[in-house]
């Protein structure tokens, strides 16, 4: 099996105890690579010292909306900086998220089309997180123009697939699709081309169905896969082979299949 996780954590605190165990239990279910975004400036330096004692672990780097209280005046230059000196398969995370209400729209919004502006100048895919701002963000995507990368979990309409793969953004999908209540989720990956599709686990959050209350972790991919096979109808391989090569030709990540 040819799988990427195209979306986790591997970085936090949540795998300290046990992050190399983790990763092999991963490639042993058949998940080479990983994409691991950073969610506030003061953990892209554990993140890029990880990375680089694992070939198959690629960091992004970004400012999450959900972290608004870290993030000081100065980072987006520090991002910036950042990126003159260190590799990177993405900028993010970085997004909108208007769940909790409208407190810090605007600063969520300066953030995160100065994130998007980084990306365009230095021509890296972004990784966008979009809670309750779906609309918001197609909108600041095609405001700043010029861009390509994923809505990760994606929790749209097929209409809002379309328009964000429109404008060279596709949709991953992860632990929520394994729920028989996500409906909306399910009735999108039966119907979405294969193209705009990629797997993620966001580990350690969102346990998949039938591990409620667990730390997620990427070996759950799998889990993941299955389920979108079964509403597609599809062999499990195949889903596997597009969205894999989804991921290697949006991050540009090697090709290590012998």
């Amino acid at each position: 099996m040819d799988l990427i996780d195209s979306h986790c954590h591997l970085d936090l605190e949540a795998f300290d105890a046990d992050r190399d165990d983790a990763i092999a239990r991963a490639r042993d279910a058949g998940i080479g690579e990983f994409v691991v975004p950073a969610v506030s400036r003061r953990r892209w330096a554990g993140l890029e010292q990880l990375c680089a004692r694992n070939e198959r672990l690629h960091p992004a780097y970004g400012m999450h909306p959900m972290f608004m209280d870290e993030h000081a005046e100065g980072d987006l230059a520090a991002l910036s900086d950042w990126l003159d000196d260190h590799a990177a398969v993405a900028v993010g995370e970085c997004g909108l998220d208007f769940h909790a209400g409208d407190e810090d729209r605007d600063a969520q919004c300066m953030l995160f089309e100065g994130q998007l502006e980084i990306a365009r100048e230095r021509e890296l895919p972004v990784i966008i997180h979009a809670r309750k701002s779906v609309e918001d963000v197609i909108i600041a995507i095609r405001r700043v123009g010029g861009l390509r990368g994923v809505v990760h979990s994606f929790p749209g309409s097929f209409e809002q697939a379309r328009q964000l793969w429109d404008n060279g953004f596709l949709v991953s999908l992860g632990g929520p699709l394994t729920y028989e209540r996500a409906r909306k989720l399910r009735r999108l990956v039966a119907e979405i081309p294969l193209e705009w599709l990629m797997l993620e686990t966001d580990s350690p959050d969102q346990p998949l169905c039938g591990h409620q209350g667990e730390r997620n972790e990427p070996v759950y991919l799998r889990k993941v896969l299955a389920v979108v096979a079964g509403l597609r109808g599809v062999d499990e391989a195949v889903v596997a082979a597009a969205t894999s090569a989804n991921a290697r030709e949006l991050f540009a990540l090697p090709d290590r299949r012998a």
